[in-house]
């Protein structure tokens, strides 16, 4: 799975850090993945965080 956040759509409201801190972080002022390459354990965490982003800022794939 890969995963990407798009900085013009992200709020930085931090649900997605918060709901899977193994794959996104802190850019600056906006949320990114840590890598795009989404390992297989962390994959529901990051899907849930993607499905809950308010803006729809994270692409999965």
């Amino acid at each position: 799975m890969k995963v990407k956040v798009d900085p013009d759509l992200c709020i930085a409201c931090g649900l997605c850090i918060s709901t899977c801190p193994e794959v996104f972080d802190w850019d600056d002022e906006k949320a990114k993945a840590i890598s795009e390459d989404v390992p297989e354990a962390h994959e529901s965490c990051a899907q849930e965080a993607a499905d809950g982003c308010p803006t729809s800022a994270i692409e999965t794939g």
